[in-house]
């Protein structure tokens, strides 16, 4: 593998310089007024983000899977019961984590490559007179077969049902480089992490609560500690955390919202989805198809391509990282082997996305797939041309 290669996987993400060096800052006191602003300013910049005006933002030293273990230990208590549906890799082990913690789990199966099942949830939902069911979950991003789910219908599931439990969001590849709406959609919990929309190491869990659920807190039965938000809240109060926290990527934190909100969220959303377009009129041009069964489907920061039947897909990022020294992402669980991932998230720009077209298309023709060499570099290419609005002449 190159260090002077962009990644092509799905998180962590490349990073830019700025930030590389906003993490990698001198020790200081983390009990003193210079951390009280790093610390107020992140996550003041991460509720921007976020689209939330009521929601309080807690910052973990972990990852997302921490900030999962976050959300249900803070608002549950065992037996409880939990609706999901699993429909990746990434949904999957969250319902893992559910039931781990002796949680009641009433689980929708779904197609790697589907969404979230709305009618299915809706009818649950009406169904459940008792309002037994407390939390319902949801995957805005499956990571592993790049879909991306309607949150906004989860919710109007939810009203159509007047069921009154609460929506969880996993948002850990979607948060920061995909439209998220906190307030609007009525979420109640949403988890991400530091190393994916927001360009850093991986080393941050971050959750946003709503009222609703910080509420909850009082009454959860599950057992926390290094993930109780209420010591986050009282360290807070004082400038600190209950523990030594991570300094550096909390400095690199509020500049990655600082460079989010300069930029524009919707414009970093356009940016993402331009991307996203030029990899997939790539798999268009290589006569491939992406794991996501439909358009509506399509995620902005990661593709899951298909490749044929027969052929071990896991070879294409093998062959990328030995021969050309790039990193694509495999395929996971029930699609491993059969796609492999391109990562288009983050710090990333439409020429940076080219030279991981060419290399998985090298890397394909390398290996006895019937690709035409250039064929999806051009597709992209003529995308992402028309986008900037430069004139394209037909050929004489």
């Amino acid at each position: 593998m190159s260090f002077q290669n962009p990644v092509f996987i799905p998180g962590p993400t490349n990073m830019p310089e700025a930030l590389r060096r906003a993490a990698d800052m001198p020790t200081l006191d983390h009990r003193s007024s210079l951390f009280a602003d790093i610390l107020h300013p992140a996550l003041d910049g991460v509720k921007q983000v976020l689209k939330t005006t009521s929601a309080e933002v807690f910052v973990f030293p972990s990852t997302g899977t921490g900030g999962w273990e976050t959300a249900l230990t803070n608002t549950l208590s065992a037996g409880d019961k939990v609706l999901a549906a699993r429909n990746g890799m990434f949904s999957h082990r969250w319902i893992d984590m559910c039931t781990r913690h002796g949680l009641d789990m009433q689980v929708v199966g779904a197609e790697w490559g589907a969404g979230v099942p709305l009618d299915r949830y809706e009818e649950i939902l009406r169904a459940d007179k008792n309002h037994d069911i407390k939390v319902v979950l949801a995957t805005h991003n499956e990571t592993a077969t790049g879909v991306k789910s309607d949150i906004a219908g989860v919710r109007r599931a939810l009203d159509a049902a007047s069921h009154p439990a609460l929506l969880y969001l996993d948002g850990v590849s979607s948060i920061g480089s995909m439209d998220f709406r906190m307030d609007e959609w009525g979420v109640d919990i949403a988890v991400t992490g530091s190393q994916k929309g927001f360009m850093l190491p991986a080393g941050l869990a971050i959750v946003a609560f709503s009222p609703k659920a910080v509420a909850l807190t009082e009454t959860a039965q599950l057992p926390r500690t290094f993930f109780d938000i209420r010591d986050m809240r009282a360290g807070y109060a004082n400038n600190a955390y209950p523990y030594t926290p991570a300094v550096g990527l909390l400095n690199g934190l509020k500049l990655a919202t600082e460079m989010l909100l300069d930029e524009g969220l919707e414009n970093v959303f356009a940016r993402h989805n331009r991307i996203a377009s030029g990899v997939r009129a790539a798999v268009e041009a290589w006569d491939l198809s992406l794991c996501a069964q439909s358009p509506d489907l399509y995620s902005d920061s990661v593709s899951a391509i298909l490749t044929p039947q027969g052929f071990n897909a896991t070879d294409i990022v093998t062959h990328a990282s030995e021969v050309y020294g790039v990193a694509f992402g495999v395929g996971l669980g029930e699609v491993a082997g059969k796609v492999f991932r391109i990562g288009h998230l983050g710090s990333l720009t439409d020429v940076m996305a080219l030279s991981g077209i060419a290399t998985a298309e090298m890397c394909m023709v390398d290996l006895g797939l019937d690709i035409q060499l250039g064929s999806g570099v051009a597709a992209a290419q003529n995308l992402y041309r028309q986008s900037t609005g430069h004139p394209i002449k037909a050929a004489a």
